[in-house]
């Protein structure tokens, strides 16, 4: 069976046409039912002006119809032009009402993923940015070596000495690779970080094991004030991925017979950690900026690394409703302080 749509203007036009049919066949009835032609006239006078005010009704209540239809076209409009701020409907009626107060509530919602999109963007830029940058050098250095390699008669320690040179290149790209991998994951929320009560001390045992080897080859001294059974929420995984990238930085940046100490105390709502070093120390103006990812102060570009070690920590430490702050002197030493939650 074929569905008849009507418009409004249809719909109204076909309330009209009944109402005209009505009238007087109501009229006709009353006059037939009481032969009484004063009681017909009353009928026709009292449905006549029940009508009059019926038909104004319906052309107030279609106009308004019509005009709240116009301006919710505008809104929607300058939604999809991107408005940042659209004319919105205000009525006292209460159905009206209850779909412009949708209305705003979807128009926010579009704002807030445009604004969530326009952030993924940017960060994706960035990282590509960032990423080509830091593939730059290492790639450019392996073509030259290659080409000297392809095109040059070098003895054999000539190139033993470039396949090593190679091999270095390979292993910064490599571990590049591997921190990229790590940190677009933890950004995209494809790891989730899995919280177990236990003891701090063995995670910071983890990081600790991992740098051991190069602080003994500086004989820097490493000192530990950690209670064994002291339990905090974390991720024991990534937590030590975390206080290991600290720990490194601290052996690269002291100098030879230096210290490093890790104090752990509890307090009522987090647990501190505290790693110091005596090393070069960061200047103030760089303070804000060495948790961005691929920073590297100026003066250090002659030690090895590539700069996203402290942004992945900050990183690890923020998933789990932590924080991380840094105190430090140039010339004197460097104190990074995490704050964990204990619940």
């Amino acid at each position: 069976m074929k569905k008849v749509q009507l418009s409004l203007s249809g719909i109204f036009q076909l309330i009209g046409a009944g109402v005209t049919i009505t009238i007087p066949a109501l009229c006709i009835g009353v006059f037939f039912a009481t032969q009484n032609v004063t009681t017909a006239i009353v009928c026709l006078i009292t449905t006549a002006a029940l009508s009059i005010w019926a038909f104004i009704l319906v052309k107030v209540l279609q106009n308004r119809l019509a005009h709240f239809t116009d301006d919710v076209c505008q809104t929607i409009d300058a939604m999809m032009q991107g408005e940042t701020t659209p004319r919105m409907i205000f009525d006292n009626d209460t159905l009206l009402d209850r779909i412009n107060h949708q209305l705003n509530r979807l128009y926010q919602m579009l704002q807030a993923n445009k604004k969530i999109i326009e952030e993924q963007r940017a960060d994706l830029q960035g990282m590509i940015s960032d990423i080509s940058h830091q593939v730059k050098t290492p790639t450019t250095n392996l073509k030259m070596a290659a080409a000297t390699l392809l095109e040059q008669e070098l003895s054999r320690e000539q190139q033993v000495e470039y396949l090593q040179s190679m091999n270095v290149q390979l292993d910064k790209l490599d571990f590049l690779m591997g921190a990229m991998v790590k940190s677009s994951r933890l950004e995209a929320g494809v790891i989730s970080l899995d919280k177990q009560q236990v003891p701090i001390y063995e995670t910071l045992a983890i990081a600790l094991g991992s740098i051991f080897l190069k602080a003994e080859e500086k004989h820097l001294k490493v000192t530990v004030d950690c209670p064994d059974d002291l339990l905090v929420p974390h991720d024991p995984k990534w937590t030590a991925e975390a206080l290991f990238n600290i720990l490194e930085n601290a052996v690269k940046y002291t100098p030879a017979e230096g210290t490093i100490q890790v104090a752990v105390v509890r307090w009522e709502a987090c647990t501190k950690i505290d790693i110091t070093d005596t090393g070069r120390g960061i200047p103030e103006s760089h303070q804000a900026t060495i948790f961005k990812r691929f920073y590297r102060e100026p003066e250090v570009h002659s030690i090895e690394g590539i700069g996203i070690g402290l942004y992945l920590t900050r990183e690890i430490i923020s998933k789990q409703n932590g924080r991380i702050k840094i105190t430090s002197a140039v010339g004197t030493g460097t104190t990074f302080t995490i704050f964990l939650p204990n619940d």
